[in-house]
């Protein structure tokens, strides 16, 4: 054999050890499941007769292809920015004709803006995909992948998965604060529908469980009085007491609700991300974290551009990185970055019982 020709065998051999070196890595990509509303929404009610819809300009300014995707966001949402921090591609809206073939392989992301722990929450925003049909489509999902791959992979991958849940804050600002007197408000006090809230999401969470899902991230409520919408309601700019307080009352709950069931599971299935005191963080000082103001949307009509939808007529910020919120309910892409930074390495005031910097160490050796 000449010189030339050991010399293409010898590099043949390496690059296919280094294909092989690969492998294992690009099959080691941790799927990534989401459930839940329009803060963690992708696009799905882009395909659904809905009005909680996110498919026109200027949505997506700052998104890579500078459209709108159907993600409330300038950018980046929640679930975009896990996806990064975990190693994994973008996790596909569920209703995309896109997730075929390989890419169900990534996961997928089920949530629909305006739902809420409640089916009757968010009844006006007409076609919505609710909690149950969310697990519905989960299972329609799981049937797509072992189809794929057989049914132990299958089983590996769901079971491997990392999941994000986000629900709890529709149930308040669209459903028992949506109207002065609402139905809910004559039912409940805050403390008890704050309770029936808990139990029913305790119910879901076990659902999620007896599905596959093994390591769940669930997040508590924001600040849900000092969103925009709400600032310009008020007479002074100041956030709404009412809505503040039912945040406080449910969060705690939440914890001790999770932590009961890791207790009966005996595993720690479930993570709380403290969604509240992440956002008030930034709330409180914005200077702080770089932002000129976290009273006022980016996006947006009326005082404190809270009123309205965010639309092509709407007031623009020509800088998002320089405010907290994109538009009258949502954070900006560099806001969201920031509450995932503490998702990931956050002490215990805002994960329990561990960080998902945490989560990942600990299951890489399993």
């Amino acid at each position: 054999m000449s010189t030339s020709s050991s010399m293409r065998v010898l590099i043949l051999i390496v690059a296919m050890g280094a294909v092989l070196e690969l492998a294992p890595q690009a099959e080691a990509a941790r799927a990534f499941f989401v459930f839940g509303d329009s803060l963690v929404d992708s696009g799905n009610n882009n395909y659904l007769a809905t009005t909680a819809r996110a498919d026109s300009p200027p949505y997506g300014i700052d998104f890579p292809t500078h459209r709108p995707t159907g993600r409330f966001s300038n950018g980046l949402n929640l679930p975009d920015i896990i996806s990064e921090e975990i190693g994994s591609e973008r996790v596909l809206p569920y209703l995309s004709p896109e997730l075929t073939g390989q890419n169900l392989l990534i996961g997928a992301n089920f949530a629909s803006a305006g739902i809420g722990i409640l089916n009757d929450t968010g009844i006006q925003f007409i076609t919505v995909i609710r909690i149950f049909r969310q697990f519905q489509l989960f299972q329609q999902y799981q049937q797509r992948l072992t189809a794929l791959v057989g049914a132990p992979q299958a089983t590996r991958l769901v079971n491997g998965a990392l999941y994000l849940m986000t629900l709890g804050g529709n149930d308040f600002v669209n459903n028992y604060f949506l109207a002065p007197i609402s139905q809910r408000s004559r039912q409940y006090s805050v403390p008890e529908f704050s309770r029936y809230l808990i139990t029913e999401f305790r119910k879901i969470l076990l659902n999620l469980y007896e599905l596959g899902a093994r390591r769940v991230l669930v997040t508590g409520t924001g600040p849900l009085g000092c969103v925009p919408s709400e600032l310009a309601r008020s007479q002074n700019g100041e956030c709404d007491p009412e809505l503040q307080r039912a945040a406080a009352i449910f969060n705690p709950q939440l914890v001790q609700m999770v932590q009961g069931l890791n207790t009966q599971l005996g595993s720690d299935v479930f993570v709380t991300a403290n969604a509240f005191d992440m956002k008030m963080d930034f709330l409180s000082d914005p200077q702080k974290f770089g932002f000129v103001t976290s009273k006022v949307a980016c996006c947006g009509q009326g005082p404190y551009n809270g009123m309205g939808q965010c639309n092509p007529t709407s007031n623009l910020c020509p800088n998002r990185n320089l405010y907290a919120f994109w538009d009258a309910f949502h954070p900006t892409e560099k806001a969201a970055r920031l509450i995932v930074k503490q998702i990931m390495t956050g002490s215990s005031k805002y994960m329990n019982p561990m960080n998902l910097s945490t989560i990942m160490a600990l299951d890489s050796r399993t």
